[in-house]
């Protein structure tokens, strides 16, 4: 495989990594809503877009952590599977068994209501999660994102980049879904985008938790 093969599968990976650490909807999704709902998607999205550069903040911590640590994973890969998939399989299920309604929090009236603040508001809402990073260390280390080789600067901020458009992508239809829609929205549709989250999250650690079984009992990756 070429340099730029991998590199383009690298970067339609980062876009899934993005996608699947944004779905799950928490006070962020809520937030979201609301400034959709109440002051047009370009606000909702704005906080998004905060959101994004959070997860994008914590995605490259990860991923350091990834590299640095690589050795060790190499060596401990089963183990690294098995404890990781069960946390990213607990992690699915209390997303998709938490109501997201009772989560809201009403946004600090200290930072204004432009899109900059917006975006702010997102930011520090995404930072202040940090179960976020666990989350993203999981994600990333399903996917296989190893910052290791040759190309690794390069390689970063192809992967980097493909997880911030990923998460922009999620919190651009969410925002434009509901604006959309925002005459017949209904706050308690969250509850069905947070079991859908819920459990795709829980089915990727389900699968790194049976590949890790696979490779102890039959001792051969299992794919």
């Amino acid at each position: 495989m070429s340099g730029l093969e991998s590199m383009a599968i690298y970067f339609i990976k980062a876009i899934l990594v993005g996608l699947t650490a944004a779905i799950p909807l928490g006070p962020l999704g809520i937030v979201c809503i609301q400034r959709t709902l109440n002051h047009g998607r370009w606000s909702g999205f704005a906080v998004g877009i905060g959101a994004a550069i959070g997860d994008t903040i914590y995605a490259a911590i990860s991923l350091f952590s990834l590299s640095f640590v690589s050795e060790f994973l190499d060596r401990n890969r089963v183990w690294v599977l098995l404890i990781g998939g069960i946390i990213i399989m607990l992690i699915g299920i209390q997303i998709a068994m938490k109501n997201p309604i009772k989560d809201v929090r009403q946004p600090k009236k200290n930072l204004g209501s432009g899109l900059m603040q917006d975006v702010l508001r997102g930011f520090l809402m995404t930072l202040s999660n940090p179960g976020a990073l666990v989350l993203m260390l999981g994600i990333c280390a399903f996917f296989g994102l190893d910052m290791g080789g040759e190309y690794r600067f390069y390689l970063m901020m192809i992967v980097l980049g493909g997880i911030f458009l990923g998460s922009v992508g999620w919190w651009f239809l969410l925002s434009g879904g509901i604006n959309l829609f925002r005459k017949r929205f209904r706050l308690r549709q969250l509850l069905v985008i947070n079991r859908i989250a819920g459990t795709i999250i829980a089915l990727i650690g389900l699968a790194s938790l049976v590949e890790s079984l696979a490779e102890l009992i039959f001792h051969q990756p299992l794919i």
